[in-house]
């Protein structure tokens, strides 16, 4: 994250002694990117954070991915995921993947175990419901609109508070993922033309300390297996969550979708202007209510458009989009359109926008540069007639 905070007790100077009520010192985890090279944080344990009892292969929910063969637009609805409560952590259904990044979805209703993504940053869309994220550095309490990026190896689990299920959208990294660079200062900071700023992004502002003994925790790392990406279970000698106080520029951070704020234009501004966060070779984009385009001529829906580098997943999440009437979407819809594959508003769309001002739309859009393999649970979800809608007369 672009700016430091520091939260809990730390000491004047870092590598100093640091010393606990009874005397005895604290342990120092330096936690950072790129080999000492990029951001980091400094945390103060009351146990080593080294001390395993037991380390044992583990085994997760499996799924397999097919290529989009033969190559079509998707339309997949998430809620027919729906069943039986689930963890939002082992409960989730992959539906998109590639060498990049996965993208899940869940229905959550009780807390997940203790868990540790060793394989890159995880991006977690909060849909529906309330829940809170439980880490080494602290809480964050979330809620619908809500992204909070989770860093690398970061020990956490994420524990639904309200009376309703919890519904997230998933997206695993095999990297980091962060602000665009081109929203930011040399130094980090948010610049003017930036659609978002460091006042909308929230942090852990106090240390949460748990006590405990033999603690589990889950760790999917970079070794690879017969079937994918390797788990493994540590068993703690202490509770992970035993840090008094850290500081540093690496932490879970989380940020309201209805805090972006959209830039419009005369005429019909292109997606890279809804851009949120930018991952390994993807890209995370905001759409929000907003003015549309005040041309008098101007055409407010997207023109068709064929990104030849580059898949395209859009999740709907709320509002309503007159540029997909008559094709079936509708809230927790996600739409795949493909390199390969023109694609655009639906037939009649574009007339009907002429004269409108505002749209009340909401939706989270990654743009992969790498093919998005189906999993699973896309096949399980998939609306088999989407690809031909574009040929129906309004």
């Amino acid at each position: 994250m672009p700016y430091y905070r520091s939260v809990g007790e730390v000491p004047r100077k870092r590598h100093t002694q640091f010393r606990q009520p009874d005397g005895s010192l604290y342990t120092e985890e330096l936690m950072g990117q790129e080999g000492f090279s990029a951001d980091s944080s400094l945390l103060y344990h009351r146990h080593p954070p080294t001390a395993i009892v037991a380390a044992e292969e583990f085994t997760p929910p499996g799924y397999t991915r097919l290529p989009n063969h033969p190559l079509k637009p998707r339309h997949l609805q998430t809620h027919k995921l729906d069943g039986a409560g689930a963890d939002p952590v082992l409960g989730r259904r992959q539906l998109l993947a590639n060498d990049d990044v996965r993208i899940g979805y869940v229905l959550a209703d009780r807390p997940s175990p203790l868990y540790r993504n060793a394989t890159g940053d995880e991006c977690l869309y909060v849909e529906a419901g309330t829940l809170r994220l439980e880490s080494t550095f602290g809480a964050l309490d979330l809620v619908a609109g809500d992204y909070v990026v989770v860093p690398t190896s970061t020990v956490h689990r994420l524990v639904p508070t309200g009376d309703t299920p919890v519904r997230l959208l998933t997206i695993e990294a095999t990297g980091h993922i962060g602000p665009p660079k081109r929203y930011l200062s040399v130094r980090g900071q948010f610049l003017e033309h930036s659609p978002y700023c460091e006042r909308d992004v929230r942090g852990p502002d106090a240390p949460l300390l748990v006590d405990g003994t033999d603690v589990e925790v889950l760790v999917r790392h970079r070794a690879r297996t017969a079937t994918g990406t390797a788990w493994t279970r540590h068993v703690y000698a202490h509770h992970p969550f035993d840090v008094v106080g850290w500081d540093g520029h690496q932490y879970p951070w989380a940020f309201s979708i209805h805090d972006f704020e959209p830039i419009t234009g005369r005429l019909h501004q292109p997606p890279p202007v809804h851009q949120t966060f930018q991952g390994p070779n993807f890209v995370i984009c905001s759409f929000v209510p907003r003015k549309v385009d005040y041309h008098p001529d101007a055409i407010p829906v997207p023109y068709h458009h064929h990104n030849v580098d580059s898949d395209e997943m859009l999740f709907y999440t709320g509002g309503n989009y007159e540029a997909r009437r008559g094709s079936g979407i509708g809230q927790g819809s996600i739409s795949l359109h493909p390199s390969g594959f023109t694609h655009g508003p639906q037939p009649g769309a574009a007339e009907r926008s002429i004269g409108v001002d505002f749209f009340d739309e909401l939706a989270v859009m990654v743009d992969t540069f790498r093919p998005l393999d189906l999993c699973d649970a896309a096949v399980e979800c998939e609306d088999p007639g989407y690809a031909w809608t574009w040929n129906r007369q309004p």
